[in-house]
């Protein structure tokens, strides 16, 4: 019995072993040691989750936070309702939706919630006004009145950068200092700083390359968020809540002196809707949101395109038989400049700017034949439609601004020269007017002409012989000269009428002086200066519209094309700063 347990035994250890050679190795499993990342939801929902709470934050108005109550009780909309009125709807896509300062709780090794958030005070992004795509930037002075903060510059000076790569227009609505510093930074940062001011070399670059820069004055705007609106292609000021200055009231009170000023006492809109540092004036809010929306509706998206063409049901050879007698046979006597201009437009398609201030002339936009155009006309109900220092001026601009934007120039001509006289010379007439005649012949966009009556002097001759050939018409009112006649005859015939007073008496000297105007007068028709090819047409009011559109018609399918194509290879580069 012995032997057969033997024998057992040792089959059973050749089994094993044989066993051992055919089953697989079994590897000891090894207990995972506990890692935090293992909690962690693999479709990374916490941290989703962190974005939507943060940006359910900002998108929250605190009633309870003292800048919101003083936002609210200023009348002014809060950033956010401000972008939803502007924007179309549904087009708001924010960058930078969780910028801000955030106090943070610790709830796990790892893990984190948001405990405090304060947002950045500039809400900024993509969106689109009717259709057109845009970039924006819009202030929040319910946070610390739109001082700068960590992020704010950052984010701006980025979607400067965005407008130019894009090539699409931006839009500033400025609502405190934009950024600008405040004397708590140095508090909080526990050291001054040489004040820099970065995002301007994107600002330059942007306004040169005609990308729209589109600003809005929404509530005081201060310092850096006064310079940012200025410095825009346009610019627009709300008459109820709207003021722009260099410093605030108590830091000129300790400059200059002058105390108890409001806002608007230091920089309204009587201030600065009339002065020219503002374009224009709107009622409110929504009045400001109107005016960007059809300012951009003429302008292309960039330098390089072509400006937007729109359906039009009005006629181009529609005549306008009242523009025949518009202008007074009474040499002296005026007439409204505006209704020349939206006769012989597209109906309704003129926008203004700057109508209140550079009154001497009025410039603006308008469309022919859905083309649209830029418009400037002298304003004879002001000094006559002498050109003065701010007239000069705000045509200046206007021939900068049509420059960038590839948009030809249609002008009303009736100018008797440039202003006189003490105020004049003390206001530096002649300087603006010269700048004025360098930028007609520095800039290169098509101009078409409308000589409806006078056209005297320096004035006159800047105005219609600034391109070769000339592009112009003349209306039989049609008059010219070096100078008026009213004064002209006096200067020219000065030695003899005095000697006729001195010999033969005051009534004498009165009747060759009417003999002269006559004849001056029979000798000024503008059939004569016809003839001798002086001017290159005179044609019949009533087609005016009709002979316009014809040309802005050519100038945008055979001009502006070619122009477009100048521009995108670097050879043409107009400059509106």
């Amino acid at each position: 019995m012995a032997g057969d347990d033997q024998a057992s035994n040792g089959a059973k250890d050749r089994l094993a072993q044989v066993s051992s050679h055919i089953a697989p190795n079994t590897p000891r499993r090894r207990r995972r040691k506990q890692n935090s990342e293992a909690n962690l939801p693999a479709d990374y929902s916490d941290i989703l989750g962190q974005i939507v709470a943060l940006q359910k934050i900002a998108a929250t108005p605190d009633p309870n936070n003292r800048g919101y109550v003083r936002q609210k009780q200023a009348g002014k909309l809060w950033v956010r309702e401000r972008v939803e009125q502007l924007l179309d709807p549904g087009s708001f896509q924010e960058v930078g939706s969780v910028s801000g300062t955030v106090k943070w709780k610790q709830i796990g090794p790892i893990k984190e919630e948001p405990e405090e958030y304060i947002p950045s005070n500039n809400v900024q992004g993509f969106g689109r006004l009717r259709g057109r795509k845009i970039v924006f930037t819009a202030d929040d002075f319910s946070i610390r009145a739109g001082h700068a903060d960590g992020a704010l510059m950052d984010k701006t000076i980025y979607m400067e950068k965005l407008a130019i790569a894009l090539k699409i227009p931006i839009v500033k609505l400025v609502d405190g200092s934009s950024g600008g510093g405040s004397v708590t930074t140095i508090m909080k940062t526990g050291f001054s700083y040489v004040p820099p001011l970065p995002s301007f070399t994107q600002v330059v670059e942007q306004l040169n390359l005609g990308i729209p820069n589109l600003g809005a004055v929404l509530g005081p705007a201060i310092g850096l968020g006064a310079a940012r609106v200025v410095a825009c292609h346009f610019s627009v000021m709300a008459a109820d809540i709207g003021s722009l200055f260099n410093a605030g009231p108590n830091v000129v009170k300790n400059a200059t002196f002058e105390d108890g000023l409001s806002f608007t006492d230091l920089g309204g809109p009587a201030m600065h809707c009339t002065n020219g540092t503002i374009d224009n004036l709107a009622p409110d809010e929504a009045g400001c949101f109107e005016q960007m929306r059809t300012v951009l509706s003429y302008l292309p998206d960039c330098g390089t395109k072509l400006p937007p063409i729109v359906d039009c049901a009005d006629p181009i050879d529609r005549t306008s038989e009242s523009l025949r007698s518009i202008i007074p046979r009474a040499r002296n006597r005026m007439y409204n400049p505006r209704k020349i201009i939206t006769e012989v437009i597209d109906q309704n398609s003129f926008f203004e700017i700057g109508a209140l201030w550079g009154t001497t002339a009025i410039v603006g936009l308008a469309r022919f034949g859905g083309r649209p155009v830029g418009i400037v006309s002298n304003n004879c109900e002001v000094n006559a439609g002498a050109l003065d220092a701010l007239g000069s001026q705000k045509i200046n601009r206007m021939l900068k601004f049509l420059d960038v934007f590839n948009l030809p120039l249609v002008q009303f001509v009736d100018v008797p020269g440039y202003a006189i006289g003490t105020v004049a010379e003390k206001t530096a007439t002649m300087r603006h007017g010269v700048t004025l005649a360098t930028t007609y012949y520095s800039t290169t966009m098509p101009i078409f002409s409308v000589i409806t009556r006078r056209v005297y002097g320096v004035a006159g001759g800047i105005m219609l012989d600034c391109r070769d050939p000339r592009m112009r018409i003349a209306w039989p009112s049609g008059m010219w000269g070096s100078l008026p006649l009213e004064g002209g005859i006096e200067v020219g015939h000065s030695f003899e009428l005095k000697e006729i007073e001195r010999k033969e008496g005051k009534e004498k000297r009165e009747a060759r002086y009417k003999e002269l105007d006559d004849e001056y007068r029979r000798l000024m028709n503008p059939v004569r200066t016809a003839n001798h090819f002086g001017v290159e047409e005179i044609v019949d009011p009533a087609v005016t519209r009709r002979v316009v559109a014809e040309w802005v018609g050519h100038v945008y399918e055979s001009l502006l094309p070619e122009r477009v194509m100048e521009r995108v290879a670097g050879k043409l580069k107009p400059m509106f700063t």
